[in-house]
Protein backbone atom coordinates (compact mmCIF):
# COMPACT_ATOMS: atom_id res chain seq x y z
CA UNK A 1 0.00 0.00 0.00
CA UNK A 2 1.31 3.42 -0.82
CA UNK A 3 2.69 5.98 1.46
CA UNK A 4 0.65 9.10 1.74
CA UNK A 5 2.85 12.06 2.76
CA UNK A 6 1.69 14.85 4.98
CA UNK A 7 3.32 17.76 3.26
CA UNK A 8 2.34 20.96 4.48
CA UNK A 9 5.30 22.70 2.33
CA UNK A 10 4.47 22.94 -1.44
CA UNK A 11 5.56 24.61 -4.26
CA UNK A 12 4.45 24.62 -8.05
CA UNK A 13 7.48 24.31 -10.69
CA UNK A 14 7.25 24.75 -14.28
CA UNK A 15 9.16 22.77 -17.29
CA UNK A 16 8.91 23.00 -20.64
CA UNK A 17 11.21 20.74 -23.41
CA UNK A 18 11.21 17.76 -25.00
CA UNK A 19 9.67 15.97 -22.15
CA UNK A 20 8.84 13.04 -22.82
CA UNK A 21 11.38 11.99 -25.55
CA UNK A 22 14.27 12.98 -23.66
CA UNK A 23 12.67 11.04 -20.31
CA UNK A 24 13.39 14.64 -18.92
CA UNK A 25 10.13 14.71 -16.77
CA UNK A 26 10.70 10.98 -15.43
CA UNK A 27 13.74 11.84 -14.09
CA UNK A 28 12.58 15.52 -12.42
CA UNK A 29 9.51 12.75 -10.85
CA UNK A 30 12.09 10.25 -10.19
CA UNK A 31 14.50 12.67 -8.17
CA UNK A 32 11.58 14.16 -6.17
CA UNK A 33 10.57 10.99 -4.47
CA UNK A 34 14.06 10.37 -4.31
CA UNK A 35 14.70 12.98 -1.97
CA UNK A 36 11.45 12.32 0.06
CA UNK A 37 9.29 14.81 -1.40
CA UNK A 38 5.87 14.13 -3.14
CA UNK A 39 4.74 15.37 -6.49
CA UNK A 40 0.92 15.60 -8.15
CA UNK A 41 0.84 16.73 -12.08
CA UNK A 42 -1.31 20.01 -11.99
CA UNK A 43 -1.12 20.14 -15.72
CA UNK A 44 0.42 18.79 -18.59
CA UNK A 45 0.79 19.39 -22.40
CA UNK A 46 2.29 17.84 -25.22
CA UNK A 47 3.40 18.80 -27.98
CA UNK A 48 1.30 17.07 -31.02
CA UNK A 49 4.80 17.74 -33.76
CA UNK A 50 8.06 16.28 -33.38
CA UNK A 51 9.45 19.90 -32.72
CA UNK A 52 6.80 21.34 -30.45
CA UNK A 53 7.86 20.97 -27.12
CA UNK A 54 5.79 19.90 -24.19
CA UNK A 55 5.22 21.85 -20.98
CA UNK A 56 4.64 20.31 -17.30
CA UNK A 57 3.14 22.28 -14.09
CA UNK A 58 4.13 19.82 -11.05
CA UNK A 59 3.31 20.77 -7.37
CA UNK A 60 6.18 19.47 -4.91
CA UNK A 61 5.28 18.63 -1.59
CA UNK A 62 7.77 17.86 1.74
CA UNK A 63 7.37 18.01 4.74
CA UNK A 64 9.47 21.07 6.00
CA UNK A 65 10.92 24.04 4.05
CA UNK A 66 14.37 22.89 3.97
CA UNK A 67 13.48 19.47 2.34
CA UNK A 68 11.58 21.29 -0.03
CA UNK A 69 14.60 23.66 -1.25
CA UNK A 70 16.91 20.61 -1.70
CA UNK A 71 14.34 18.99 -3.87
CA UNK A 72 13.93 22.33 -5.65
CA UNK A 73 17.37 22.81 -6.14
CA UNK A 74 17.46 19.15 -7.73
CA UNK A 75 15.21 19.24 -9.92
CA UNK A 76 16.44 22.58 -11.29
CA UNK A 77 19.69 20.36 -12.81
CA UNK A 78 16.85 19.18 -15.38
CA UNK A 79 15.81 23.19 -15.96
CA UNK A 80 12.64 22.74 -13.43
CA UNK A 81 11.55 26.37 -12.01
CA UNK A 82 9.04 27.58 -9.34
CA UNK A 83 6.17 29.41 -10.74
CA UNK A 84 6.68 31.88 -8.22
CA UNK A 85 10.16 32.01 -7.23
CA UNK A 86 10.32 34.74 -5.13
CA UNK A 87 13.79 36.78 -4.16
CA UNK A 88 16.95 35.84 -3.19
CA UNK A 89 18.13 35.12 0.43
CA UNK A 90 21.54 35.99 1.21
CA UNK A 91 24.22 35.06 4.36
CA UNK A 92 27.32 35.79 5.37
CA UNK A 93 30.00 33.03 4.69
CA UNK A 94 30.90 32.15 8.13
CA UNK A 95 34.58 31.33 7.33
CA UNK A 96 36.94 31.34 4.54
CA UNK A 97 36.16 28.00 2.41
CA UNK A 98 32.96 27.54 3.93
CA UNK A 99 29.35 28.12 3.01
CA UNK A 100 26.56 28.56 5.03
CA UNK A 101 24.95 25.86 5.56
CA UNK A 102 21.71 26.54 3.94
CA UNK A 103 23.61 27.81 0.25
CA UNK A 104 22.00 27.31 -3.15
CA UNK A 105 24.34 24.71 -4.52
CA UNK A 106 24.22 25.30 -8.42
CA UNK A 107 24.08 23.61 -11.36
CA UNK A 108 25.78 23.61 -14.82
CA UNK A 109 23.22 25.90 -16.62
CA UNK A 110 22.69 29.27 -17.07
CA UNK A 111 21.27 30.91 -14.16
CA UNK A 112 20.11 33.70 -13.31
CA UNK A 113 19.07 35.35 -9.27
CA UNK A 114 16.41 37.78 -8.52
CA UNK A 115 17.10 40.40 -6.25
CA UNK A 116 14.48 43.04 -5.05
CA UNK A 117 12.70 42.90 -8.58
CA UNK A 118 15.88 42.85 -11.48
CA UNK A 119 16.79 39.28 -12.20
CA UNK A 120 20.54 39.17 -12.86
CA UNK A 121 22.57 37.09 -14.81
CA UNK A 122 25.34 34.83 -12.99
CA UNK A 123 28.81 35.11 -14.34
CA UNK A 124 29.37 31.97 -15.57
CA UNK A 125 27.72 28.32 -14.92
CA UNK A 126 29.56 25.74 -13.39
CA UNK A 127 28.00 22.80 -11.10
CA UNK A 128 28.30 21.94 -7.69
CA UNK A 129 29.30 25.58 -6.88
CA UNK A 130 27.57 28.68 -4.65
CA UNK A 131 26.25 32.07 -5.50
CA UNK A 132 28.17 35.23 -3.67
CA UNK A 133 26.49 38.52 -4.20
CA UNK A 134 28.94 41.60 -4.13
CA UNK A 135 29.05 45.03 -5.34
CA UNK A 136 27.13 48.28 -4.39
CA UNK A 137 23.70 47.84 -3.44
CA UNK A 138 22.35 49.70 -6.84
CA UNK A 139 24.70 47.64 -9.38
CA UNK A 140 25.08 44.23 -7.68
CA UNK A 141 26.66 41.30 -9.26
CA UNK A 142 26.15 37.41 -9.18
CA UNK A 143 29.65 35.56 -9.00
CA UNK A 144 29.72 31.84 -9.50
CA UNK A 145 32.31 30.62 -7.03
CA UNK A 146 33.82 27.20 -6.05
CA UNK A 147 33.52 26.49 -2.13
CA UNK A 148 37.32 26.83 -2.13
CA UNK A 149 37.23 30.17 -2.89
CA UNK A 150 34.62 31.67 -0.72
CA UNK A 151 35.85 34.30 1.57
CA UNK A 152 34.35 35.01 5.06
CA UNK A 153 31.32 37.58 5.20
CA UNK A 154 31.00 37.34 1.56
CA UNK A 155 27.51 37.42 0.69
CA UNK A 156 26.17 33.72 -0.78
CA UNK A 157 23.07 33.23 -1.98
CA UNK A 158 20.75 30.51 0.22
CA UNK A 159 17.69 28.34 -0.33
CA UNK A 160 16.29 27.87 -3.85
CA UNK A 161 13.82 31.52 -3.57
CA UNK A 162 15.10 33.70 -5.98
CA UNK A 163 17.14 31.77 -8.42
CA UNK A 164 15.69 30.19 -12.01
CA UNK A 165 18.22 28.37 -14.66
CA UNK A 166 17.56 28.13 -18.52
CA UNK A 167 18.32 24.83 -20.69
CA UNK A 168 20.46 25.64 -23.47
CA UNK A 169 18.07 25.94 -26.84
CA UNK A 170 17.23 23.02 -28.71
CA UNK A 171 18.45 22.78 -32.00
CA UNK A 172 16.62 23.01 -34.77
CA UNK A 173 15.29 20.32 -36.61
CA UNK A 174 17.42 19.72 -38.82
CA UNK A 175 20.30 20.69 -37.74
CA UNK A 176 19.70 17.82 -35.15
CA UNK A 177 19.21 15.19 -37.77
CA UNK A 178 22.57 16.43 -39.29
CA UNK A 179 24.86 15.76 -36.07
CA UNK A 180 22.06 13.13 -35.02
CA UNK A 181 24.55 10.95 -32.46
CA UNK A 182 24.42 14.24 -30.79
CA UNK A 183 21.08 12.82 -28.86
CA UNK A 184 21.46 9.41 -29.22
CA UNK A 185 22.65 6.59 -26.68
CA UNK A 186 26.03 5.85 -26.29
CA UNK A 187 27.43 2.55 -28.79
CA UNK A 188 30.21 1.49 -30.88
CA UNK A 189 27.74 -0.05 -33.52
CA UNK A 190 27.60 3.36 -35.19
CA UNK A 191 29.41 4.71 -38.73
CA UNK A 192 32.30 5.95 -37.49
CA UNK A 193 33.17 7.55 -40.89
CA UNK A 194 30.00 9.85 -40.34
CA UNK A 195 30.53 10.85 -36.95
CA UNK A 196 34.15 12.25 -37.71
CA UNK A 197 32.47 13.76 -40.17
CA UNK A 198 30.30 15.56 -38.31
CA UNK A 199 32.55 16.47 -35.68
CA UNK A 200 34.85 17.83 -37.97
CA UNK A 201 32.38 19.81 -39.57
CA UNK A 202 31.06 21.39 -36.12
CA UNK A 203 34.66 22.17 -35.28
CA UNK A 204 35.14 24.03 -38.61
CA UNK A 205 32.12 26.07 -37.70
CA UNK A 206 33.29 26.76 -34.25
CA UNK A 207 36.56 28.09 -35.40
CA UNK A 208 34.51 30.23 -37.87
CA UNK A 209 32.50 31.92 -35.32
CA UNK A 210 35.92 33.14 -33.69
CA UNK A 211 35.11 30.06 -30.40
CA UNK A 212 38.03 28.34 -29.02
CA UNK A 213 38.37 24.47 -29.47
CA UNK A 214 39.17 22.85 -25.76
CA UNK A 215 40.75 19.36 -25.90
CA UNK A 216 41.40 17.45 -23.04
CA UNK A 217 43.94 14.61 -23.56
CA UNK A 218 45.21 11.15 -22.31
CA UNK A 219 48.50 9.55 -22.37
CA UNK A 220 46.50 6.67 -24.73
CA UNK A 221 47.17 9.94 -27.83
CA UNK A 222 50.40 9.07 -26.98
CA UNK A 223 50.66 5.09 -27.14
CA UNK A 224 48.50 4.60 -29.47
CA UNK A 225 50.75 6.63 -32.06
CA UNK A 226 48.60 9.60 -32.44
CA UNK A 227 50.55 12.56 -31.47
CA UNK A 228 51.62 13.05 -35.41
CA UNK A 229 47.38 13.28 -36.34
CA UNK A 230 47.35 15.72 -33.04
CA UNK A 231 50.60 17.63 -34.64
CA UNK A 232 48.95 18.32 -37.77
CA UNK A 233 44.98 19.44 -35.68
CA UNK A 234 47.26 21.49 -34.08
CA UNK A 235 49.34 23.20 -36.79
CA UNK A 236 45.96 23.66 -38.95
CA UNK A 237 44.58 25.40 -35.91
CA UNK A 238 41.77 23.23 -34.54
CA UNK A 239 43.16 22.87 -31.02
CA UNK A 240 43.20 26.19 -28.82
CA UNK A 241 43.62 24.86 -25.64
CA UNK A 242 44.45 21.44 -24.12
CA UNK A 243 43.98 20.14 -20.76
CA UNK A 244 45.81 16.93 -19.62
CA UNK A 245 47.33 15.93 -16.91
CA UNK A 246 51.79 14.69 -16.19
CA UNK A 247 51.29 11.52 -18.33
CA UNK A 248 50.47 12.73 -22.21
CA UNK A 249 52.88 15.45 -21.63
CA UNK A 250 55.41 13.10 -20.39
CA UNK A 251 54.74 10.28 -23.08
CA UNK A 252 54.63 12.85 -26.12
CA UNK A 253 58.05 14.56 -24.75
CA UNK A 254 59.43 10.86 -24.40
CA UNK A 255 58.12 10.21 -27.80
CA UNK A 256 59.46 13.43 -29.07
CA UNK A 257 63.26 12.45 -27.21
CA UNK A 258 64.11 8.73 -27.55
CA UNK A 259 61.31 7.67 -30.23
CA UNK A 260 59.30 5.56 -27.23
CA UNK A 261 56.41 5.52 -24.94
CA UNK A 262 56.37 3.78 -21.81
CA UNK A 263 59.83 2.19 -23.03
CA UNK A 264 57.69 1.06 -26.15
CA UNK A 265 59.17 1.86 -29.57
CA UNK A 266 56.13 3.31 -31.86
CA UNK A 267 57.89 2.47 -35.36
CA UNK A 268 58.03 -0.96 -34.27
CA UNK A 269 55.41 -1.84 -30.75
CA UNK A 270 58.35 -3.64 -29.05
CA UNK A 271 59.88 -2.39 -25.68
CA UNK A 272 63.99 -1.08 -25.98
CA UNK A 273 66.81 -1.95 -23.78
CA UNK A 274 66.04 0.56 -20.95
CA UNK A 275 62.90 1.91 -22.70
CA UNK A 276 61.44 2.17 -18.64
CA UNK A 277 63.75 4.48 -17.72
CA UNK A 278 62.93 7.31 -20.88
CA UNK A 279 59.66 8.73 -19.19
CA UNK A 280 61.71 9.63 -16.42
CA UNK A 281 64.59 10.97 -18.25
CA UNK A 282 62.09 12.65 -20.42
CA UNK A 283 60.57 14.56 -17.59
CA UNK A 284 64.67 15.08 -15.80
CA UNK A 285 65.22 16.83 -19.53
CA UNK A 286 63.04 18.93 -19.21
CA UNK A 287 63.24 20.00 -15.42
CA UNK A 288 66.39 20.67 -16.28
CA UNK A 289 64.99 23.08 -19.03
CA UNK A 290 63.07 24.84 -16.98
CA UNK A 291 59.57 24.46 -18.25
CA UNK A 292 58.46 22.67 -21.89
CA UNK A 293 58.20 26.26 -23.62
CA UNK A 294 62.68 26.58 -22.40
CA UNK A 295 62.77 23.57 -23.83
CA UNK A 296 61.44 24.61 -27.48
CA UNK A 297 63.18 27.19 -27.21
CA UNK A 298 66.32 26.18 -26.34
CA UNK A 299 66.03 23.64 -29.21
CA UNK A 300 66.05 20.65 -26.99
CA UNK A 301 62.22 19.76 -27.35
CA UNK A 302 61.88 19.72 -31.86
CA UNK A 303 58.58 17.88 -32.26
CA UNK A 304 55.04 16.12 -30.61
CA UNK A 305 52.19 17.41 -29.54
CA UNK A 306 53.83 19.98 -26.57
CA UNK A 307 56.48 20.75 -28.78
CA UNK A 308 53.79 21.99 -31.65
CA UNK A 309 51.47 23.60 -28.64
CA UNK A 310 53.94 25.96 -27.72
CA UNK A 311 54.96 26.66 -31.09
CA UNK A 312 51.59 28.04 -31.96
CA UNK A 313 51.29 29.73 -28.93
CA UNK A 314 48.46 28.26 -27.73
CA UNK A 315 48.12 27.26 -23.89
CA UNK A 316 47.89 24.12 -22.47
CA UNK A 317 47.21 23.29 -18.06
CA UNK A 318 48.48 19.60 -17.03
CA UNK A 319 46.84 19.29 -13.61
CA UNK A 320 48.77 16.27 -11.92
CA UNK A 321 47.76 13.59 -8.84
CA UNK A 322 49.52 11.95 -6.51
CA UNK A 323 50.66 8.89 -9.01
CA UNK A 324 53.29 10.92 -10.94
CA UNK A 325 56.52 10.86 -11.41
CA UNK A 326 58.30 13.57 -11.63
CA UNK A 327 56.28 15.80 -12.11
CA UNK A 328 57.06 18.18 -15.43
CA UNK A 329 58.15 21.66 -14.20
CA UNK A 330 54.66 22.98 -15.49
CA UNK A 331 52.16 20.58 -13.64
CA UNK A 332 49.97 21.92 -11.06
CA UNK A 333 50.20 19.84 -8.34
CA UNK A 334 47.99 22.03 -6.10
CA UNK A 335 44.93 20.44 -7.59
CA UNK A 336 42.90 23.72 -6.26
CA UNK A 337 45.07 25.87 -8.23
CA UNK A 338 44.87 23.71 -11.32
CA UNK A 339 40.97 24.12 -11.45
CA UNK A 340 41.11 27.65 -11.12
CA UNK A 341 43.84 27.50 -14.35
CA UNK A 342 41.12 25.50 -16.09
CA UNK A 343 38.49 27.93 -15.38
CA UNK A 344 40.55 30.75 -16.72
CA UNK A 345 40.75 29.29 -19.98
CA UNK A 346 37.17 28.22 -20.50
CA UNK A 347 36.15 31.93 -21.76
CA UNK A 348 35.58 32.07 -25.78
CA UNK A 349 34.79 28.05 -25.83
CA UNK A 350 32.27 26.76 -27.86
CA UNK A 351 33.24 23.15 -28.35
CA UNK A 352 35.15 20.53 -25.86
CA UNK A 353 36.54 17.25 -27.33
CA UNK A 354 37.64 14.61 -24.68
CA UNK A 355 40.19 12.13 -26.07
CA UNK A 356 41.08 8.88 -23.96
CA UNK A 357 40.98 10.03 -20.37
CA UNK A 358 38.04 9.41 -17.90
CA UNK A 359 39.41 11.77 -14.94
CA UNK A 360 40.35 14.90 -16.45
CA UNK A 361 37.16 14.12 -18.91
CA UNK A 362 34.75 14.05 -15.46
CA UNK A 363 37.05 16.84 -14.03
CA UNK A 364 36.39 19.43 -17.08
CA UNK A 365 32.48 18.21 -17.68
CA UNK A 366 32.21 19.71 -13.93
CA UNK A 367 33.40 23.65 -14.44
CA UNK A 368 31.85 23.49 -17.96
CA UNK A 369 28.58 25.11 -18.54
CA UNK A 370 25.79 22.94 -20.29
CA UNK A 371 25.88 25.08 -23.08
CA UNK A 372 29.32 23.92 -24.19
CA UNK A 373 29.03 20.94 -26.79
CA UNK A 374 30.73 18.43 -25.32
CA UNK A 375 32.21 14.90 -27.65
CA UNK A 376 34.11 12.16 -25.36
CA UNK A 377 35.94 9.54 -27.95
CA UNK A 378 36.87 6.74 -25.76
CA UNK A 379 37.24 2.74 -26.14
CA UNK A 380 35.49 2.44 -22.28
CA UNK A 381 32.08 3.13 -22.50
CA UNK A 382 31.61 3.73 -18.62
CA UNK A 383 34.01 6.88 -19.72
CA UNK A 384 30.78 8.63 -21.30
CA UNK A 385 27.92 6.91 -18.88
CA UNK A 386 30.03 8.69 -15.83
CA UNK A 387 30.38 12.28 -17.84
CA UNK A 388 26.49 12.13 -17.94
CA UNK A 389 25.97 10.41 -14.67
CA UNK A 390 28.06 13.52 -12.87
CA UNK A 391 25.59 16.43 -14.64
CA UNK A 392 27.29 16.38 -17.98
CA UNK A 393 24.17 15.87 -19.61
CA UNK A 394 25.02 17.22 -23.23
CA UNK A 395 28.31 14.44 -23.14
CA UNK A 396 27.90 12.87 -26.42
CA UNK A 397 30.05 9.79 -26.81
CA UNK A 398 31.88 8.06 -29.52
CA UNK A 399 32.95 4.17 -28.36
CA UNK A 400 36.78 3.74 -30.77
CA UNK A 401 40.57 3.59 -30.85
CA UNK A 402 41.32 6.61 -30.39
CA UNK A 403 44.51 6.43 -32.77
CA UNK A 404 42.25 5.36 -35.57
CA UNK A 405 40.02 8.18 -34.40
CA UNK A 406 42.61 10.99 -34.37
CA UNK A 407 44.09 9.83 -38.05
CA UNK A 408 40.39 10.02 -39.33
CA UNK A 409 39.91 13.37 -38.13
CA UNK A 410 43.38 14.78 -39.23
CA UNK A 411 42.27 13.60 -42.72
CA UNK A 412 39.50 15.59 -42.98
CA UNK A 413 41.12 18.96 -41.28
CA UNK A 414 44.50 18.52 -41.78
CA UNK A 415 45.02 16.46 -44.64
CA UNK A 416 48.63 15.79 -45.75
Amino acid sequence: MPVVISAPHATTVTLSGHLMDTGILARVLDDVLEYGGDYRIENLELGRQHEDESRALIEIRADDAELLDRIVMRVQVHGANPVDPGTALTRPAPTDGVFPEDFYSTTNLDTFVRLDREWLRVDRAEMDCGLVVEGPRGRPVVRNVPVSDVKAGESVVCGAHGVRVEMPPSAPRGEEEDFGFMSSAVSSEKPQVLLVHQIAERMREVREAGQRILWVGGPAVVHTGAAPAMVRLVQAGYVDVLFAGNALATHDIESALFGTSLGVDLSKGAGVPHGHEHHIRAINTIRAAGSIAAAVESGVLTGGVMHAMVQAGKPFVLVGSVRDDGPLPDVYTDVIEGQRAMRAQLPGVGFAIMVATMLHSIATGNILPASIPLVSVDINPATVTKLADRGSAQAMGIITDIGLFLEQLARELAPK
